[in-house]
C-alpha cells in the first residue's frame, strides 16, 4: 500500500524524503509526491503520477530547500493515478499524506460541498485536509485540530500531517495502518516501517491503534484514541541501513529467488537443532500442542498458500486438526473455536489488514495466539501472544517467493515440534523429518542450477492465454500457488487445481493450445497423479511435467516439456517444488514484459480491506 515518509531536519530534507520513499517501493505504488515548507506560512509541493524516478526528475527543477517535509507514494484507491490525485493534499495551511481509506469519506465531503469548499482531487485523503483546514479557520490549533477531526473518521489509515505556519511541528496518526517515528538528534522522523527510517536512526517507536502524535525536532506528545498522553516503547531496530540492490540480478524477484537456498538455511538454524536433528522452538512459543483440539490457521495470499501446506502437515504428522481459512472469509464468519484451541496467523509484513483483524477475532475467542512474521516489530507481531519470524530478510519483490518458502519451513518445524509433543511421531521419525529438512538448502541449490531450462520451459508457456497446474495432497498448495505466481506477474489467467478434481470440471478447458503444469514427485500419490496426466495428454493438452529422475524416467517421454527436481524425502516436496513454480511464472513475465517486481494493482503490504 502507500508509504508515507516525514521529517524534522536540520538540513533540507527532500533528498531524503524521497530516498526514504524509495524503500518504501516494495509495497507498491503509482504516483509519488514531496512537500516542504519553503518559509513561514508558504509550501511547495511537487507531485508525480509513476515511478519515483519521474518524480525526482521534477525535483531537479525545484529545488526545494525546507528542512521540514512529508512524502509519500500512492496506490490508488480513490481516483485514478494521476498529479492530482497524488499526494501530498494542501488545504489552507494543512498539509497532508495518508495511507488507507477513509470510509465515511462520502458523507463527509458531502457535507464540506455544501459549505461550498471546493475538491481539486478525487480522493479521499483531500477530505481530511479540508476538515483540518475548517477547524484551523475557526482558530483552533494545529493539534487540536487534527484530534478533533480525528474523532470523525472512519476506517483503516495512517496521516502524516504538517501545518505552514508551523515549521517546528508534525502530527502522525494510526488507526489500522503501520506508522512509527523515528528518533533523531535534534531531528524527528515518521514513517510507515523502520526500513524506510533506517538511514536516518535506529531508534523507533511504534505507535499502536488510536494513538495520534505530536513531533516537534526535540519532543515527542503521543495521546491515545480518548486524549490521553501515553508513552511507547522506543525499540532499537535491526532494519538495515542500506537500500536493498539487485546486485547482479535484472530484477528483486530473480535475486530473491536466487537467495532461498541461503536463508532457508538461516530460518533453519533457528528452528532445527543439526547436530541432534531435532526440532526447536523459540521460548516464546507457548501452545500446549499436546492438548489442542485444534488448530486455525489464518493468512491471505501466498502465505494462506503457505497454511494450506501446513495443514497437510500438521494433520498427517501432527494428528491435529487444522482449519485454515483466507483471513478475509474468516474475520466475518464468527466461526464457532473450542476452548482448547490455537490459532497462527501468516503474514510477510506482519501488517496486512484482514490477517491483523482475523487475529483480533481468535483473541476474543480465547485462542492461543502465535503470529508468524518477517518484520518483528509489525502489528501482528506485536498483538499474538507470541510471535516468531522467518529470517529471509527484506522482500521487495511483490510477489513473494523467499518468505513464502521460508515461512514453510518454519510451519514445517512446528509441524514436526507438534507431533513430538502429541505422541504422534517418535523420536527416530522427528530425525528422519528434520534431517529431511536440513538438507532443503542444498536440494534448492540444485534445482536453481537448472533455472536457463527453466526459462526456455517458461517462453513456451508465455504464449498461452491460459494454464492450468496440478497437484495432488501436500502439492496442490504447490499448484495454487504456481497458478497465483504466474497470475500476477505475467497476466496470464492460471488455474491450480487438485489433480482429482481434474474429471469433475476442468478437464473441459484441455485442448493443444493449454499447457498444463504438473506436480508430481515420485511419492505415495504418484500413479494416482500419472492417471490424471494421461486424460490431459489423451485431449492434446501440452503437459509440463515436474518430478524427479524416477519420475522422469516412467512417464517423462509422454510430456511437452519436463523439469527436473531433485528426489528427496517427500515432507520436503513443498519447500522444493515452489522454486520452479516461481522461476516457471518468474521468466515467462520477463519474456512478456511486464513489471515483475511491480506488477500493476499489486501491493506488497495491504493494510487496508
Amino acid at each position: 500500500m502507500c508509504g508515507i515518509v516525514g521529517i524534522l531536519g536540520t538540513e533540507p530534507v527532500a533528498r531524503g524524503i524521497v530516498e526514504a520513499l524509495k524503500r518504501l517501493e516494495y509495497r507498491g505504488y503509482d504516483s509519488a509526491g514531496v512537500a516542504t515548507i519553503e518559509s513561514e506560512g508558504h509550501v511547495e509541493r511537487v507531485r508525480a503520477p509513476g515511478k519515483l524516478h519521474n518524480l525526482e526528475d521534477k525535483l531537479k527543477a525545484s529545488a526545494l530547500k525546507g528542512t521540514t517535509g512529508i512524502g509519500h507514494t500512492r496506490w490508488a484507491t480513490h481516483g485514478v493515478p494521476n498529479e492530482p490525485n497524488a499526494h501530498p493534499h494542501v488545504s489552507g495551511d494543512v498539509v497532508i499524506v495518508h495511507n488507507g481509506i477513509i470510509e465515511n469519506f462520502k458523507p463527509l465531503k458531502d457535507e464540506l460541498l455544501k459549505e461550498g469548499v471546493v475538491f481539486s482531487s478525487q480522493t479521499d485523503t483531500e477530505v481530511v485536509a479540508h476538515l483540518i483546514a475548517r477547524e484551523r479557520a475557526k482558530g483552533v490549533p494545529p493539534k487540536e485540530a487534527v484530534a478533533k477531526v480525528l474523532k470523525r473518521l472512519e476506517g483503516a489509515f495512517a496521516l502524516a500531517v504538517i501545518f505552514a505556519s508551523e515549521h517546528d511541528l508534525m502530527v502522525g496518526a494510526r488507526m489500522g495502518a503501520p506508522l512509527a517515528v523515528g528518533h533523531g538528534d535534534g531531528q524527528m522522523y515518521l514513517g510507515s516501517d523502520a526500513i524506510a527510517l533506517a538511514p536516518f536512526t535506529n531508534r523507533v517507536t511504534y505507535l499502536e491503534d488510536g494513538d495520534w502524535v505530536a513531533l516537534t525536532r526535540n519532543s515527542i506528545e503521543i495521546r491515545d484514541g480518548e486524549g490521553r498522553q501515553i508513552v511507547r516503547p522506543m525499540n532499537f531496530t535491526q532494519a538495515s541501513a542500506f537500500m536493498a540492490d539487485k546486485g547482479k540480478h535484472r530484477h528483486f524477484m530473480a535475486k530473491e529467488i536466487a537467495e532461498q537456498p541461503e536463508v532457508i538455511g538461516h530460518t533453519l538454524a533457528e528452528y532445527a537443532d543439526f547436530a541432534e536433528k531435532a526440532a526447536r522452538l523459540p521460548s516464546e512459543v507457548k501452545i500446549d500442542f499436546a492438548n489442542l483440539d485444534r488448530l486455525t490457521i489464518t493468512a491471505c495470499g501466498t502465505a494462506y498458500l503457505a497454511g494450506l501446506t501446513a495443514k497437510y502437515w500438521f494433520e498427517r504428522y501432527a494428528r491435529l486438526p487444522t482449519e485454515v481459512d483466507i483471513a478475509s472469509e474468516f474475520r466475518y464468519r464468527e466461526a464457532p473455536m473450542p476452548k482448547k484451541g490455537a490459532a497462527i496467523v501468516i503474514s510477510q509484513s506482519g501488517e496486512t489488514a484482514d490477517t491483523l483483524a482475523a487475529l483480533r477475532y481468535c483473541k476474543a475467542q480465547d485462542q492461543d495466539t502465535l503470529a508468524l512474521v518477517n518484520v518483528p516489530g509489525s502489528t501482528i507481531a506485536r498483538e499474538a501472544h507470541a510471535a516468531i519470524r522467518t529470517y529471509a530478510g527484506p522482500e521487495i519483490g511483490v510477489a513473494s517467493t523467499k518468505a513464502f518458502t521460508c515461512q514453510l519451513t518454519v510451519l514445517a518445524a512446528l509441524a514436526v515440534a507438534a507431533g513430538k509433543a502429541r505422541g504422534a511421531i517418535s523420536r527416530d521419525q522427528e530425525r528422519e523429518l528434520i534431517g529431511a529438512l536440513t538438507e532443503a538448502p542444498r536440494h534448492m541449490a540444485e534445482i536453481l542450477k537448472d533455472e536457463k531450462h527453466i526459462a526456455e520451459v517458461a517462453r513456451e508457456i508465455a504464449h498461452a492465454q491460459d494454464v492450468l497446474y496440478l497437484g495432488r495432497g501436500v502439492n496442490y498448495p504447490i499448484a495454487l500457488e504456481g497458478a497465483l505466481k504466474l497470475k500476477e506477474i505475467s497476466y496470464i489467467h492460471a488455474e491450480g487445481y487438485a489433480a482429482g478434481e481434474l474429471k469433475h470440471g476442468p478437464i473441459a478447458l484441455i485442448d493443444e493450445n493449454v499447457p498444463v503444469i504438473v506436480i508430481a514427485p515420485q511419492d505415495d500419490l504418484f500413479d494416482k497423479t500419472v492417471s490424471n496426466m494421461e486424460e490431459v495428454a489423451a485431449r492434446g493438452g501440452k503437459i509440463v511435467l515436474l518430478t524427479d529422475d524416477g519420475g522422469i524416467e516412467a512417464h517423462g517421454q509422454r510430456t511437452f516439456r519436463r523439469i527436473r527436481v531433485p528426489k528427496a524425502h517427500a515432507f520436503l516436496s513443498p519447500l522444493l517444488y515452489a522454486l520452479p513454480v516461481q522461476l516457471l511464472a518468474y521468466h515467462a513475465a520477463v519474456f512478456m514484459g511486464t513489471d515483475v517486481d511491480q506488477p500493476r494493482n499489486l501491493a506488497k503490504s495491504v493494510t487496508v480491506e
